[in-house]
């Protein structure tokens, strides 16, 4: 009797009483895992929308009063001039010839104006940076699940405190701020303007030509003539082109670096037009960027190419520029979102190293404008005002910030009044108890003319406003985390106790006499249980908590309701390890601190892609040694497992970066073909080989459509010569045709559907398979991710042919029968905790083999391109999603086949992986921070989660790729015994 199992194997019951509890214990079984997923899907998703309750909370709060400054307005009209996607550096570095891309702003800089680096904070997206610039606050968190595009909650900016707007550009920006401003003129062209395949400049030049075509227009209509020169007015140009451009050739190609120039040659135009037409000096301007572009042609992380963009300002109210001299240089301790420091170097390629520098943080421009306009600064600005940018005396400096802290302040008495009306007992926040004794201690400093006091004072009153503005916006952090913390290690409990009663080998005693529930003591456990439920969820009520705060309240205690439940069985269980021996238990804790070891090294390879590189190089040598040992050479799977192995470990030392190679693509294609003929042959000459025979087709030669490897072999062909001419149309600037679309869409489409028509043979329906998703990856593909493709493919065989190996060794070497279930899959051992520990690592990998599937900016949209060209934000993700999708699906088919090659039941082992996947969820959980650099604290919410959706995320590619494998058949090794006898 063997007693490996994961509780060892116990009695057997009678053959007789099994067949007579089978059925009822199945159905019971079946409707307890039903409703088990249903809870995991459901606990996930509620505790994945956690991190909005604690990290993405509205920052706004409405119901503050406007503070206008009190002092005159430096300027009568602003002209706000955005550059969509225009990186810093690229904006003020010389080019190829020496001279500099933006001429008219170098001389603005050089002799009308200030400049200096916008740093942005992620995601650096479009919206994101331009409610920074114009609201003065970092994007309510909340736009992100309407993919920032419509308001979920309404905002103040410079636009609706200003008299009026006119504003042009794009139609995804323009009416997020005019669209239901009544006191606003506005026109966006349309989305089909936007198409990748161009050169996008013309967009720049239709927002100018509407401008100048608005001043025109006013000669003729006295209204319009009437309301352009009031004050207190605004325009607002939105510069498309370099974020197209930059998308669809990087921001190193002569179109990008081409735009700005037409960019440079925009803002000339627009400030002399307006110079000719208002004649009166009273026009204040301002040139910047929502965010920058990386090198690969994308954007929405913390990288520095991302998060820098250009400043310049000039005009009414806007200083001299400021020659660098040492007794301008002060002490300045502030840092910057992206934290870097306020005086930083600038390169000495710029060519501005004589001319003061002045950063800010994106939304600090907002109270810039606000105040150059005589305007007050928007209620749910959190920008501190740059006065380096304005020409003011010393009172009118320590009025301005005043103003400006005031208005922080507002916000902070709003959220502390609206948390002591819904909280039953608050804590207040201390250094802001004696803020109104401060208020007035400024008034009366200013009132003395002792304006460099004021102005600390005022500065520091700012300071702490904002502290306590986080104070209260992380305040119910420390009951969320501890509350969802309970929650996922109560759900890791209740999952290790369904495998220990449903899949493993327990004692038939267990069962039959511990483990009768008595029905008092559980009625009563659930009724205490939902007696605390109620008076939890009465207090958040009280409380005016939002809904997902029950939620998460409710599911952690039925979490923990029906562990509880369970105390039956837990008694009986630890009587039950108390009478094992100690061998029994140095396999358990060796089983997991292995487990742990494995999991930490995938939590840590989320920061490293390099360890994929070392473990498969170390699995390359140990499996094919330990196989090696145990098999004859002319099996040959020892030398295949290494050279699989190592030959995927290659990919995760390359950048995450994919350059463009269209090479590359065509030779992963000629690899993918490759590996499709030589798995067809080893699948009809391996009839003989007992190591291959039960991974073949019963009867190969009886095919129902002999013709469709062949037909498959010529789609992965089709597929790489569209890519080829593709990419030529491409780079020969030529339009793609509709006939290329169709073909593309036709071949990927048709190609999918044929493995549901192979043999139902392991290797053969596997074989299909791969062949079947190969068209539209490679489709998809730009680079060197086709060929990582093929290697992935043959890692995956390599792991069904150890798995298979590992099977035979195991019979040959104990002859012990395995205690089976009813559904003939035998019970969960100690052992195969290695098939969902490795699906674990294949999983990963398919995340990062070709990049770094948790960052925003590593997608690249360039690949969707032999598809659509229009821009179509939806199609474009859906494609997406969909090339990195194709290698999950690549190892959920190989994990389905293992389950049933050593017949371990398949949702066992799903368990067993969203099991590990949580432990790695809480980890990361706990790495999340809010502090340090935003790039890191985006990266970790970003890891929390993609784990924490991996319950849905693996549940879901399971159902697809059913479709493909619920008919895989095997044959056993006994089946192959008996044929030869």
């Amino acid at each position: 009797m063997r007693t490996d199992g994961i509780l060892g194997a116990g009695k057997r019951d009678g053959r007789r009483s099994a067949i007579n509890t089978a059925r009822s214990k199945q159905k019971w079984l079946s409707r307890k895992e039903k409703w088990l997923v249903v809870l995991g899907v459901v606990l996930h998703a509620v505790y994945m929308l956690s991190i909005f309750d604690i990290y993405f909370k509205t920052p706004i709060v409405h119901g503050m009063d406007p503070v206008p400054p009190r002092i005159g307005a430096p300027a009568k009209r602003l002209v706000l001039l955005v550059a969509d996607g225009l990186r810093a550096d690229k904006f003020y570095e010389p080019d190829s010839e020496g001279g500099y891309r933006a001429p008219f702003l170098r001389n603005i800089i050089r002799k009308k104006g200030r400049w200096g680096v916008s740093h942005a904070r992620p995601p650096t997206e479009s919206r994101p940076g331009h409610v920074a610039i114009i609201a003065g606050f970092y994007e309510d968190p909340s736009a992100v699940t309407k993919g920032w595009k419509a308001n979920p909650v309404e905002f103040d900016s410079v636009f609706n405190q200003s008299r009026h707007t006119f504003s042009y550009g794009s139609p995804d920006i323009v009416p997020i701020f005019c669209g239901a401003l009544p006191h606003s003129t506005w026109n966006s062209y349309p989305h089909e303007f936007e198409d990748f395949a161009t050169d996008a400049s013309f967009l720049d030049e239709w927002s100018f030509d509407q401008f100048q075509n608005l001043l025109n227009s006013s000669n003729k209509d006295p209204k319009l003539k009437q309301l352009l020169v009031q004050d207190k007015l605004v325009v607002f140009l939105h510069l498309l082109g370099c974020d197209s451009n930059g998308h669809a050739h990087k921001p190193f190609s002569s179109i990008y670096l081409n735009n700005v120039k037409v960019v440079d040659k925009i803002a000339e135009k627009v400030y002399n037009l307006v110079q000719d037409y208002f004649k009166d000096n009273q026009t204040a301007y301002i040139f910047t960027a929502d965010h920058g572009m990386s090198d690969k042609g994308s954007h929405g992380d913390g990288h520095p190419t991302n998060t820098d963009t250009p400043l310049v300002a000039w005009g009414a109210g806007v200083g001299n520029p400021l020659p660098i001299s040492r007794s301008d240089h002060h002490e300045n301790t502030a840092r910057f979102i992206d934290d870097h420091l306020h005086d930083t170097e600038t390169p000495s390629e710029w060519g501005l190293s004589g001319m003061t520098r002045l950063d800010v943080n994106q939304a600090d421009i907002a109270p810039l404008m606000s105040t150059l306009l005589g305007l007050p600064c928007p209620v749910n600005s959190v920008g501190n005002l740059p006065l380096q940018y304005m020409n003011l005396n010393k009172a009118e400096e320590v009025e301005a910030v005043l103003a400006n802290t005031k208005q922080i302040l507002n916000q902070f008495l709003r959220k502390s009044q609206l948390k002591q009306s819904t909280s039953l007992y608050i804590k207040p926040f201390k250094p802001l108890a004696s803020y109104s004794s401060l208020l007035r201690e400024i008034e009366q400093l200013i009132s003395l003319k002792e304006y460099e006091t004021a102005m600390k004072l005022s500065e520091q009153l700012r300071s702490l406003a904002l502290q306590g503005l986080h104070y209260f916006q992380t305040y119910d952090w420390l009951m969320l985390m501890t509350v969802i913390t309970l929650g996922y290690v109560g759900w890791m409990i209740y999952v290790i106790l369904h495998v220990l009663q449903s899949y493993t080998s327990l004692p038939a005693n267990i069962f039959s006499k511990e483990h009768v529930p008595n029905p008092r003591s559980t009625v009563k456990i659930h009724l205490l249980g939902g007696l605390l439920m109620g008076v939890a969820c009465t207090l958040l009520l009280v409380e005016k908590s939002p809904p997902l705060y029950h939620a998460y309240v409710v599911m952690t205690m039925f979490l923990w309701t029906q562990i509880f439940s369970e105390y039956q069985f837990l008694k009986a269980f630890c009587r039950y390890l108390c009478g094992r021996v100690n061998d029994y238990y140095l396999k358990l804790i060796a089983t997991g601190v292995f487990s742990m070891i494995i999991l930490e090294l995938l939590v840590k390879s989320f920061t490293d892609r390099k360890l994929y590189t070392w473990c498969f190089l170390t699995t390359g040598i140990s499996v094919p040694f330990y196989l090696y040992r145990s098999l004859p050479m002319r099996s040959g799977v020892p030398f295949f497992v290494w050279l699989a192995c190592w030959f995927l470990s290659v990919f995760t030392l390359m950048p995450p970066q994919i350059p463009e190679n269209t090479l590359l693509v065509v030779a992963g294609a000629v690899i993918i073909i490759t590996i499709g003929i030589v798995l067809r042959y080893v699948e009809s000459h391996a009839k003989d080989n007992r190591y291959w025979v039960s991974l073949v087709a019963q009867d190969s030669k009886k095919l129902k459509f002999p013709l469709l490897f062949h037909l498959q072999i010529l789609l992965v062909g089709l597929a790489s010569l569209m890519v080829w001419l593709s990419t030529t149309h491409s780079t020969e600037k030529q339009e793609l045709l509709v006939l290329h679309q169709l073909v593309n869409w036709s071949i990927a489409g048709f190609s999918m559907i044929l493995p549901l028509f192979s043999a139902t043979g392991l290797l053969s329906r596997l074989t299909s398979i791969f062949l079947g998703v190969a068209p539209p990856f490679l489709l998809l593909s730009i680079g060197y991710e086709a060929v990582f493709y093929g290697a992935l493919s043959l890692a995956l065989i390599a792991w069904i042919l150890a798995e298979n190996a590992y099977l035979h060794i195991s019979k040959f070497r104990s002859s012990a029968p395995v205690k089976s279930m009813e559904d003939d899959n035998r019970c969960l051992e100690l052992s195969d905790m290695r098939i969902p520990l490795t699906f674990m690592v294949f999983f990963n990998i398919a995340f990062f083999g070709t990049g770094n599937f948790a960052s925003i900016a590593s997608f690249e949209i360039s690949s969707v391109y032999r598809f659509i060209t229009i821009f179509s934000p939806f199609l474009m993700a859906a494609l997406l999603i969909f090339k990195l999708l194709i290698p999950f699906i690549l190892v959920i088919c190989a994990f389905s086949a293992i389950t049933k090659l050593v017949q371990v039941p398949l949702l066992g082992c799903y368990f067993l992986v969203i099991l590990c996947s949580d432990v790695m969820t809480i980890h990361f959980f706990f790495l999340v921070r809010n502090k340090g650099s935003w790039m890191e604290i985006g990266n970790n919410i970003s890891h929390f989660g993609i784990m924490s959706a991996q319950v849905v995320f693996v549940l879901m590619l399971f159902a697809v790729t059913n479709v493909f494998t619920k008919d895989i058949q095997v044959r056993s090794a006994q089946q192959f015994s008996r044929k030869k006898m």
